[in-house]
Formats: structure tokens, C-alpha cells, sequence
């Protein structure tokens, strides 16, 4: 039995204040806000999951905001770049939008394709890029509407301390395909139509350093829980260290690190979001596991308050 995943659930970072971590990506990028809740392995941060108005796979970044933590550094071990997908035509509203913000960016062209790169407010490396693939974000918010808005990932360019084993996990136990190779990069495709092009950085460079300003880890889509249990031994027998299956609420995930020292994640698509909310009301307010719940107004005392506001 071979084995492929339809390409990217979530990427998680590690950034700095909460309130600027919010005022970029739902303010400035337009993203939904879709869950408010805490870090399960340190209740006392947040954990805040971004992404289109239904909150699908494939559109989710998620972030650990440690207000004055020390910065990282990105280097190889991690994904160095965050790409995002916009509607064809779309690349000139958001460079109107950079400027408008005072936001440095620059234009770049890879594998034919025109992206627009900038950095957010703590230091993460994100890309722009226009593709006609993937469903329209029907959320607006500010000047910022389904016909520009992020559709969700365009993907991530991947930095390894050990290029081609990272390409072999790739290949032969995510299953994805490689399609090009562009100077030090080479490309890879899953069969999603969104968070499906994975370019990795085929030249070792400068270890990375986990901070402020770095992703923690990049998450791959499982169907449902009996395909997770499957990956999970798939995984396994392919070499790889694989954790125990953990219940993240909206997902479960399971972990390993490929010899490229990139941590990778396996989460399924359901339960989503909206379990424990609407769809309607999701990332209004804070949502805990059962096992914080007794200590919610401790923890709503520790956590920085925050709210997500209009920047137009």
C-alpha cells in the first residue's frame, strides 16, 4: 500500500505580542480569526488558529504568541517561507495594500510564477502568489473581500540540513510528486488544490533556531481518524520516529521528525472547528479543553487580552 497526502493542514509558528500577531493576520492579510484557545502543552499562552471564513485544512496558520520571548533564527530545520495563495489578478491589490501599511516587500519570480515576499511583524518569511486553483475565501473584512482575499496556503519552501533525505521522506512517505527544479530548489505537488507545492531549498545553509519568528512545525492532512491510525504505522515502518496519536480537539495529530530535522505533523481533517462553536461565532471568544476548563479565570487573568480590529 502506498500511501499520499492531499498536502498541507496547518503550519504553526512561534511570534511575539498577540495583539500584533492579530492586527497583521486578520487586520492587514483579511484572514478569519477562526479559534481563540490555549497551548495544550502550556495553557498559559495562547494558541491562535487563523484562516478562510469556514476554517478548512489548508488554510489554517496557527501561532504561539510569547510577548517579549527571545527572537529565532530561520535556518535549516524548519520551513523557511510561508507561502499564501490569492485570485488570479489579485498580486496588485496587495501590493497597494503593503505600501498603504508601510510594509517593505519585494517582487520575485520562481518556477514562472510572479510572488510578492515580505515579512511579518515578527520576523516570519511569507509569500504572495496568484493561482487559479482553490475555492474563494468568502471573508471580508476591512477593504479586504472574497474577489483578493487569501484563499489559503500556496504551500512552503521547506530549508533541510539534509536536502535529499528530506526529498525522500517527500517522495516515498507523503507521496508527493516532484515536478521541477530551479536552481537551489526543487518543487513538489500533492493532489490538493490549495497548500499543495512544497519547494525545498536543496542546499544546506545556517542551522535554524527555534524563537520568535520561526515555524514550529508544518502539519499534513489526514481523511479522517482511521487514515490517521494508518499514516501513523505507515509512517512508522517507512524508518520514522512517529509519537502516540494526541487529541488536539479539533484534530488528532501525530509527530516525527525527518532526518532533515524539519519537525512534521500528520492531523485529520475532522472534527474542525466548529465543534465547540458555530460557524458563525467561531474565534469570538476563548475556548479550552475540558481539562483547563476549571481554570479559566485564572488563565483569562495570565493571557494578554486581545481583539481583532479593522487596520483600513
Amino acid at each position: 500500500m502506498r500511501k499520499h497526502t492531499e498536502g498541507i493542514h496547518h503550519i504553526t509558528a512561534i511570534v511575539g505580542h498577540p495583539q500584533e500577531n492579530v492586527d497583521f493576520y486578520a487586520g492587514v492579510l483579511g484572514l478569519r480569526l477562526v479559534k481563540q484557545t490555549v497551548n495544550f502543552d502550556d495553557p498559559g499562552t495562547y494558541h491562535l488558529y487563523f484562516g478562510n471564513n469556514a476554517g478548512q485544512p489548508g488554510t489554517i496558520i496557527t501561532f504561539f504568541p510569547w510577548a517579549n520571548a527571545y527572537q529565532g533564527r530561520i535556518g535549516d530545520g524548519q520551513v523557511g517561507v510561508t507561502t499564501y495563495v490569492v485570485p488570479e489578478g489579485a498580486l496588485p491589490f496587495w501590493i497597494n495594500r503593503f505600501a498603504k501599511f508601510s510594509i517593505p516587500f519585494k517582487k520575485a519570480e520562481r518556477f514562472g510564477e510572479q510572488v510578492v515576499q515580505l515579512d511579518d511583524p515578527h520576523g516570519l518569511h511569507i509569500e504572495l502568489v496568484a493561482r487559479p486553483q482553490g475555492e474563494l475565501n468568502h471573508w471580508t473584512f476591512g477593504d479586504v473581500t472574497p474577489e483578493v482575499a487569501i484563499k489559503g496556503f500556496g504551500g512552503a519552501t521547506l530549508y533541510s540540513s539534509r536536502p535529499q533525505e528530506t526529498e525522500n521522506v517527500l517522495t516515498e512517505v507523503m507521496g508527493l510528486k516532484k515536478i521541477a527544479t530551479e536552481g537551489e530548489y526543487t518543487r513538489f505537488a500533492s493532489s490538493a488544490d490549495i497548500g499543495n507545492i512544497i519547494d525545498l531549498k536543496t542546499v544546506p545553509g545556517i542551522r535554524g533556531q527555534m524563537g520568535v519568528g520561526t515555524v514550529h512545525h508544518i502539519a499534513w492532512r489526514a481523511k479522517d481518524n482511521a487514515d490517521h491510525l494508518e499514516w501513523q504505522e505507515y509512517v512508522m515502518n517507512h524508518g520514522q520516529h512517529v509519537t502516540e496519536v494526541k487529541d488536539r480537539n479539533y484534530f488528532n495529530a501525530i509527530y516525527f521528525r525527518e532526518a532533515g530535522e524539519i519537525l512534521f505533523e500528520i492531523a485529520t481533517d475532522p472534527p474542525g472547528f466548529a465543534h465547540d462553536e458555530t460557524v458563525d461565532t467561531m474565534g469570538s471568544q476563548l475556548m479550552l479543553p475540558l481539562q483547563y476548563e476549571p481554570h479559566r479565570e485564572q488563565l483569562e487573568r495570565t493571557l494578554i487580552p486581545i481583539k481583532v480590529r479593522s487596520m483600513d
